[in-house]
């Protein structure tokens, strides 16, 4: 059954009863709304896109296996927007994952889009929504939490989300700007890393203004709490600990619980998340100890400048007092090397497929990455040009492709019929250099291996590696270059959580130019689920902008026009401001699809 409607939530795949009724009077659960304004971070003042006026936005809370209809109005008067929300597979909406040139069209100023998010039972868990354009993500964020749709499985009293961010003091446009140029000008490194909002470098006494404080968590005595921890930096690595207090169990990665994991300090890069137990003291440990107030401690790693703050866990007792001053020096010292830290440790709770195992894998795709000279050279320490991140020589970039008038993927696949030729992709290594994309089909399971490469420069740097649509197994990461018997060793005691972001370490800061030492892989089944276009990228936005993003088709025209609606059902999808775009004197025409 086919509807054709007004004031629906985007093109949905419904298999039973639709969540959100079909009346010209529905309104959306969510409304976010995108300006620019200076917006006080770091006792400072920086021009930042915002939703619904702060940074981070509002906190979405969205259920398992219920569609939540979020529209999102674009008021910023000179840029376009999307939103992407990262970590849940948008596999039932093929045009609402926020990736423009890929799966949709941006918003363009002064219209909205209706997203709909429909996560499935099993994503329960931590997650963020962030513009994916330029480097609006910087600012323009928020926390998702989507809620079980039956018992938790574990036992907590409270619920708390930390959202990190690191503060860059020139605007996106410049640093966007910069990053392309010629000469190439880096975006400088941040200034501050923030958790929900305050970035923790300055005193309480002696603050300008509670931005540059340290947050302040509240807790009582006895009582265990589920912390979520959401990275949402641009650049920043964070490792963090926190005073007199070791017992940190990590039971959730990336949207899927895991068995418990212990730990004495966190380390996050950009896209992960993850949720930990925390018990506090009891009264009689706060009596021994002869305080109530404790700092958490964070600091960045494997930058030229790395950056810390505090927050700080203040318990909910009589006679319990603010410090007015920082310490002196750090209560705690936290660990140099990031490279080991839970690899080959996590485990699913309760898994949601079964782990392929090596010999089932029918291709392995290695991906080189590497910094290129796009023009120019590289002398004595010195950029003499524009400088680009390519992943085994594609340089994909979204600015590039809107200059040239591409076609969002999808929409290329409903107007021509055409998807990524798979043979020419096959003989390239992987990705067709017609479209720039990597296709797989449903049927393939998908070794993507990354490697580290130095490049002219001869330096290496890490990346957070994520992924689009359907979360792949991690099998882990190591120095030098990949061998797989002797990694799937690992995995006959041990089975990989399902992730969405993992890390691609550095395992030495220079050495020789245009050498690779350094890998992750992961493995993927690709199913009919599965079909769409999808990103995986670096979630470093300056190496996004400069180009380090790769694009992948899962499915042929046949199965991805098969599984969603067809014209002229679509047609408002398919154009740049088409008519599932609303304004302020036109509703959107969208669509509901129903197998029912």
């Amino acid at each position: 059954m086919l509807l054709f409607l007004r004031l629906l939530p985007a093109l949905l795949w419904i298999q039973a009863i639709c969540a959100i009724p079909p009346s010209p009077n529905a309104r959306p659960d969510y409304v976010l709304v995108a300006t620019a304004k200076n917006l006080a971070i770091n006792c400072q003042r920086r021009y930042s896109v915002v939703i619904n006026g702060t940074s981070p936005g509002p906190t979405l809370y969205l259920k398992e296996n219920f569609t939540t209809w979020i529209r999102v109005y674009n008021r910023i008067p000179d840029q376009n927007l999307t939103v992407h929300w990262h970590g849940l597979s948008q596999r039932t909406s093929p045009f609402s994952d926020g990736t423009p040139e890929v799966s949709q069209w941006p918003i363009a100023s002064n219209e909205f889009f209706d997203y709909s998010v429909t996560p499935a039972v099993g994503d329960a868990g931590s997650y963020f929504y962030h513009s994916h354009i330029g480097f609006q993500s910087n600012t323009a964020q928020g926390v998702v939490i989507v809620q079980d749709q039956g018992k938790v499985p574990y036992d907590y009293d409270g619920d708390k989300s930390f959202f990190i961010q690191d503060y860059f003091p020139s605007n996106d446009s410049t640093i966007f700007n910069g990053l392309i140029a010629n000469p190439f000008k880096w975006s400088g490194e941040p200034e501050a890393i923030s958790i929900n909002s305050f970035s923790g470098n300055s005193s309480f006494s002696n603050a300008t203004d509670a931005t540059c404080t340290p947050y302040v968590v509240n807790v009582s005595p006895g009582t265990t709490y589920r912390w979520r921890f959401i990275s949402a930096t641009a650049l920043s690595l964070v490792t963090l600990g926190i005073e007199e207090h070791k017992n940190l169990t990590i039971i959730e990665a990336d949207g899927e619980y895991t068995k418990p994991w212990r730990t004495d300090h966190l380390q996050l890069g950009s896209g992960q998340r993850f949720s930990v137990l925390f018990k506090t003291k009891t009264q009689a440990e706060l009596d021994a100890a002869n305080k109530t107030s404790f700092w958490l401690w964070y600091e960045s790693r494997d930058r030229p400048t790395n950056v810390s703050g505090y927050a700080l866990l203040q318990y909910n007792v009589s006679g319990s007092k603010q410090p007015s001053l920082l310490p002196e020096t750090p209560p705690i010292t936290l660990p140099t090397n990031v490279t080991t830290w839970a690899e080959y440790a996590l485990e699913a709770l309760h898994p949601q497929e079964a782990f392929p195992k090596l010999s089932e894998v029918t291709r392995t795709v290695y991906i080189t990455m590497q910094q290129q000279m796009k023009v120019g050279s590289y002398v004595n320490g010195t950029i003499n040009g524009t400088l680009q991140w390519a992943q085994d020589n594609l340089i994909w970039q979204t600015a590039q492709r809107q200059s040239n008038n591409s076609l969002p993927y999808l929409v290329q696949v409903y107007l021509t019929g055409q998807t990524p030729n798979y043979t020419a992709a096959v003989e390239n290594g992987g990705w067709d250099p017609y479209s720039n994309a990597f296709p797989a089909l449903p049927g393939e399971v998908l070794d993507i291996v990354w490697l580290s490469n130095s490049g002219p420069t001869g330096g290496w740097d890490f990346h957070p590696m994520h992924a689009h649509g359907k979360h792949y197994f991690d099998l882990g990461s190591g120095n030098g270059t990949y061998n797989a018997t002797a990694n799937e060793v690992k995995f006959a005691n041990y089975t990989p959580a399902r992730r969405d972001t993992t890390m691609l370490y550095r395992y030495a800061v220079s050495g020789l130019p245009e050498t690779t030492a350094g890998w992750r892989a992961w493995r993927i089944r690709v199913t009919e689920d599965d079909v769409g276009a999808w990103m995986m990228h670096c979630h470093v936005l300056q190496h996004m902008i400069m180009g380090m993003q790769t694009v992948w088709v899962f499915g042929n025209a046949s199965s991805i026009l098969s599984k969603f609606p067809t014209q002229p059902y679509v047609n408002g999808y398919l154009n740049f401001g088409g008519d599932a775009y609303g304004n302020d004197t036109y509703d959107p025409l969208v669509n509901l699809y129903s197998t029912t």
